[in-house]
């Protein structure tokens, strides 16, 4: 497969072999989150966001697996860092609680382990004056490691603030802190003591009343931490103002609350920063990382982790050493092939051409987004679910978001052909679903 000429190929979507694929998997698995009856043959070609199904359509995947794929398929820099590793077994161990050696000496291995991840993240995190970390598997887990060491770090912990439309994970724990869809909660017991506000400035006005001293509600002492997105993902890419995020640093300094920034789809670049709170002025006292980086990760400062032995540890947590090999493979090569100066460029690039069919699409009622975190938003729900279909018949693959936004993720080294071929294919969508052509005709 040649990435600077493929294009998407359809005939039949989901075709029969795919249809089979999914019927055996649902035989044995419990229902979950299926966002389109895709399925991806690792047998075949891909390259990119170029990818092949199992009766060889061709779609262009411009999710990154929830932004789980940076890099985007087969990216030759990092299969090439791989291709002489020798797998041993187990490949998976007690991560957090067993030593990894890569062979030779930490300096002159020549492959990074799980160790050589967590000096990264600490270098990439040096401004906040991160130097600390805790691996672990996924981005629940992460944030669960966050609030807990927050809960231990406060004298007299009782309450957490987290965000209206936001979304932290899966777990009991995080679930807690999640206000995007009632369904992820519905039913589940806890963690008490969470007050959530507005993701705007009257939200800020009114935690500000709940802080005061005199008037308010919250003793600020007694308040573990602050978590946020940095921009939005499941509750509808949301891109705070400046102005909104100096008043959450603000807050938060004069009360001393810590702030937990959740970057797990925010960071590792997709912004066109490492971090997405790189663009504003925020002081993040822990970051929560996980997708891009293949493994979760808590990263804070020493002061803030509790210093007693068994507080926090994981028998599988980031134990996968491939997995860990990969992340810190993946922060390389964003470093060394300027993929963040990539997704900033191509990111407006992206949007400026979205802001053009919007003119021409009435159903389209904003274009938003950071880097290469891009989201449409629709009029109505239906209209979007109608496009997201429309555009995965076309050949490419987009996720919902929000109530009625449509998000694109495509890998941080895409390229103005594969812009411009998705724009077009949405464009294609849109006409078949609301006629773009003649409502302006």
């Amino acid at each position: 497969m040649d990435r600077d000429s493929v294009e998407p190929r359809v005939t039949s979507l989901p075709g029969p072999k795919a249809t089979e694929w999914v019927e055996y998997h649902q035989e044995t698995a419990a229902t979950s989150t299926y966002v389109y009856e895709f399925v991806w043959d690792i047998t075949k070609d891909a390259i990119g966001p170029f990818c092949t199904d199992p009766d060889d359509n061709v779609l262009m995947d411009f999710t990154s697996h929830v932004a789980a794929a940076p890099l985007g398929y087969n990216n030759p820099e990092l299969k090439a860092r791989l291709d002489d590793l020798d797998l041993v077994d187990p490949m998976k161990i007690a991560g957090q609680d067993f030593y990894v050696s890569t062979g030779g000496t930490p300096e002159t291995t020549s492959l990074p382990g799980p160790s050589h991840l967590m000096d990264l993240l600490t270098d990439a995190t040096d401004h906040y004056g991160l130097d600390t970390v805790f691996l672990s598997n996924s981005g629940a887990e992460a944030v669960e490691n966050a609030i807990k060491i927050c809960y231990d770090h406060c004298d007299t912990p009782k309450y957490g603030i987290t965000f209206e439309g936001a979304f932290h994970g899966r777990t009991l724990g995080a679930l807690s802190l999640n206000r995007s869809k009632s369904v992820h909660r519905r039913k589940f017991p806890e963690v008490s003591g969470i007050h959530d506000v507005p993701y705007s400035m009257e939200g800020l006005e009114g935690l500000r009343e709940k802080l005061d001293s005199k008037h308010g509600h919250l003793p600020a002492e007694q308040v573990a931490f602050l978590i946020l997105e940095p921009v939005q993902g499941e509750g509808g890419y949301r891109v705070p103002s400046e102005e909104f995020m100096r008043e959450v640093q603000a807050i938060c300094s004069e009360h001393d609350i810590p702030v937990i920034a959740d970057e797990i789809q925010s960071g590792v670049g997709r912004t066109g920063e490492m971090w997405a709170s790189d663009h504003y002025d925020l002081e993040p006292d822990v970051i929560t990382s996980a997708k891009a980086l293949r493994v979760g990760a808590t990263i804070s400062n020493e002061e803030l982790f509790p210093d007693t032995e068994a507080r926090l540890s994981s028998t599988w947590g980031a134990g996968d050493i491939l997995a860990s090999i990969q992340g810190a493979l993946t922060l390389e090569i964003i470093e060394e092939n300027n993929l963040m100066s990539n997704a900033a460029e191509k990111g407006a690039y992206l949007r400026n051409n979205l802001a053009q069919v919007a003119e021409r699409a009435d159903c389209i009622t904003d274009v938003r987004g950071l880097g290469l975190m891009t989201a449409l938003e629709f009029d109505t729900k239906e209209h979007r679910n109608e496009v997201l279909e429309a555009a995965l018949s076309e050949g490419l693959l987009t996720l919902g978001c929000g109530k009625r936004s449509l998000r694109l993720l495509p890998p941080l080294d895409v390229t103005e052909r594969e812009l411009n071929l998705a724009v077009d294919l949405l464009e294609t969508a849109l006409d078949n679903v609301v006629g773009v052509a003649q409502q302006h005709a």
